[in-house]
C-alpha cells in the first residue's frame, strides 16, 4: 500500500508549511492526484486518518481532485483524453504517445487556523501558501 508513504510525505510537507506560517492547526488539505498513479481513494483516506492522528493535521479534511489521463500522439501531435489502459491515438491509430496529464501527485492548497496576531504575513484569513 503505497498510500501510506504518500500520506506520510504529504503530512510532513503540510506540517512544515503550516508551522512556518504560524498555524495552530491544519483545517483542510487539497490534493491533485492523477489516475495513472493508481492511488486507491479508500486507502488514501485510511492512511490519512491513521497518520494524521496526534499531528497538526489531526481532524483536517482531505480533499482529492482526480486528474484524468491525457496524452499527445508523437506521430500526428494530436492531444487526447483516455483511460488508464488505452493510449492509442484516436486520430491516427499510433501507439507512440506521451502522457501529458494523469501522473500528478500535488498538494494544491492547505487551509490553516492562524492565531489572531498573525495577520500581517500577506496570507488571506485561514490560508497558507505551500
Amino acid at each position: 500500500m503505497h498510500e501510506m508513504s504518500i500520506v506520510s510525505g504529504v503530512l510532513d510537507a503540510v506540517g512544515q508549511s503550516a508551522r512556518a506560517a504560524g498555524a495552530t492547526r491544519v483545517l483542510k488539505i487539497s490534493l491533485r492526484v492523477g489516475v495513472m498513479t493508481e492511488v486507491v481513494d479508500e486507502a488514501l483516506e485510511f492512511a490519512f486518518e491513521a497518520l494524521s492522528e496526534g499531528t497538526i493535521c489531526d481532524g483536517a479534511e482531505l480533499s482529492v481532485t482526480k486528474i484524468e489521463p491525457k496524452s499527445m500522439c508523437l506521430e500526428c501531435f494530436e492531444e487526447f483524453a483516455h483511460d488508464r489502459f488505452h493510449r492509442c491515438c484516436p486520430h491516427c491509430g499510433s501507439y507512440e504517445t506521451q502522457l501529458l496529464e494523469g501522473r500528478e501527485l500535488e498538494i494544491e492548497s492547505i487551509e490553516v487556523d492562524l492565531p489572531d496576531d498573525a495577520g500581517s504575513d500577506g496570507l488571506s484569513d485561514g490560508e497558507a501558501g505551500v
